[in-house]
């Protein structure tokens, strides 16, 4: 039996008190433990498809300093990561950000970051959707052995028709609810590491060979951070380096369905970005010792290979046998991140709903598999929609998306940050251990990713930012990433005057009771 402990707080002046708490979703409570929440955290994370997709691209922001913008990105989300854990223990709700933010900023603040974490899923998705459509195409082509079944991925029709079905097959997976395809998640999961793992222990065997001749020999500078160029390739290495972390925080959108929800999903979210950051600086270096990081041959930065960097490395690495393997892991990674992706979207739609700053239609969870079903079928489609458009109006649409997503995560992840201490300001006196993690580090994190959020807005403005696309003279990336935020704006307008009771701090605030769950 599950026992439910009500942690109220004192209102703070001004706040209007809140008589129905924090409001039950509906959720598959129970359903997924430590483990299960952390292979969600790294299958949303998706490390295979996040190094075929930027690790060409941060090679050419940062050259050999890859590894070490890898490290300095995972630094601002492990502070990240403890503020959301410390705000998980006082509120397990599945609106995470948007729940935690409104509490602690207000309704308009805290709507805004519930729309970055909306946005930024679904360009996500659409990504997934294409490097899962890719290599789809690129192993048929190795299994029936046919360069022409290959290369139906470069017709646009064929593409976009591909790309729709697995959206479509993901969406219906996610629908049917968490525990649908756990064992599959699992062996994915374990897929995409154990031939991680084949792939760097090859390449640092073949390192130096003479058919390989742009090899690098490994040296410690990699790892300096300092020793980058200029300032401007930094941040825009880093953004890159935060988009590989990205959504590690499906943990914590799964706490309702998890089982020591105030608890479970902080330590999953830890477990899953150790995992990751082992796992991207040994292929970082592994690949660079390999083949090096120059825009000639087999170099990483080569823009003709630099937006699927495996697709190039698979049979010089691994051999025509074992290299097809880089291909199955590839389309693995895409095709189950595809399907938990959708899991921090809908959960952050339904708690929106619920909470009535969304229209009250999505908050409706189906009866059976107790998922949040319309909310998974709108993202599902906005995902298709946005692809199917962003690739008709750009033949560089996934580096773009890419550099753009890296401003929606900065976005979301400081405001949850700042959330945290701003939330919390009353305790932080009260211990070191409070100090630390309710404070210091929530307020680090967020300052880290605001400055690199400035920064990239500044540098966005120039069309040679990204894939080098412009619309207007105005670089694409920017009038993808502001352009979304402003869309946010707009949609907050028409939602303030069908929702006033929300807007007005009727409904959510920081004396609301938490109902929390304890096992």
């Amino acid at each position: 039996m599950t026992q439910l402990d009500v942690r109220l707080e004192a209102p703070e002046p001004g706040d209007g008190a809140s008589a129905e708490g924090m409001r039950a979703k509906g959720l598959n409570g129970n359903s997924v433990g430590l483990m299960g929440s952390a292979v969600i955290g790294v299958s949303t994370v998706a490390p295979v498809y996040c190094l075929t997709s930027t690790l060409g691209s941060t090679a050419g922001e940062v050259g050999l300093q890859m590894p070490a913008v890898f490290l300095a990105g995972f630094l601002p989300m492990l502070l990240v990561a403890f503020a959301y854990r410390e705000l998980n223990k006082a509120m397990p709700d599945c609106g995470t950000s948007f729940t935690w933010t409104v509490q602690a900023f207000g309704p308009r603040v805290g709507w805004m970051c519930g729309w970055g974490l909306v946005i930024a899923t679904i360009i996500v998705l659409s990504n997934l959707a294409g490097v899962a459509t890719s290599y789809f195409w690129l192993l048929a082509g190795e299994i029936t052995g046919s360069a022409s079944v290959a290369e139906l991925d470069g017709n646009k029709f064929v593409h976009i028709v591909t790309c729709l079905a697995l959206i479509a097959i993901a969406t219906v997976i996610s629908y049917r609810g968490m525990t649908a395809t756990k064992g599959l998640q699992y062996a994915l999961v374990a897929l995409q590491l154990l031939v991680l793992a084949v792939f760097v222990a090859m390449a640092f065997s073949k390192a130096g060979s003479a058919d390989l001749p742009t090899s690098a020999d490994f040296s410690w500078s990699w790892l300096n951070p300092f020793a980058v160029q200029s300032f401007a390739a930094f941040t825009a290495g880093l953004s890159l380096s935060i988009f590989m972390y990205w959504g590690w925080d499906a943990c914590l959108t799964a706490n309702e369905e998890t089982s020591g929800s105030s608890r479970t999903p902080g330590r999953a979210a830890l477990v899953a970005m150790i995992v990751l950051v082992g796992s991207y600086l040994a292929t970082g270096v592994a690949a660079q010792m390999v083949v090096g990081s120059g825009d000639q041959g087999l170099g990483l930065a080569n823009p003709n290979t630099s937006d699927n960097v495996f697709a190039a490395l698979a049979g010089p690495v691994m051999g025509p046998g074992l290299g097809v393997l880089l291909f199955v892991a590839v389309l693995a990674s895409a095709a189950a991140s595809l399907q938990t992706t959708f899991i921090p979207v809908a959960r952050t739609v339904l708690a929106m709903s619920t909470y009535e700053a969304l229209p009250a239609s999505y908050a409706r969870v189906h009866p059976r598999f107790r998922t949040p079903g319309r909310a998974t079928v709108t993202a599902g489609i906005a995902t298709g929609v946005f692809y199917t458009v962003m690739t008709l109006l750009s033949e560089h649409v996934l580096v773009d998306t890419i550099y753009a997503l890296g401003l929606m995560i900065c976005f979301y992840y400081a405001l949850t940050a700042f959330a945290c201490a701003w939330y919390f300001r009353a305790d932080l006196l009260r211990s070191g251990r409070d100090l630390m993690f309710k404070g210091l580090f929530p307020v680090v994190g967020g300052g880290l990713l605001a400055a690199v959020f400035v920064k990239t807005l500044a540098d966005m403005w120039d069309p040679a930012y990204g894939s080098g696309s412009s619309v207007l003279g105005v670089g694409s990336v920017f009038v993808i990433g502001v352009g979304l935020l402003a869309l946010g704006v707009v949609i907050m307008c028409v939602m303030r005057r069908r929702s006033p009771a929300f807007f007005r701090g009727e409904v959510l605030t920081r004396s609301t009771p938490a109902l929390i769950a304890e096992d």
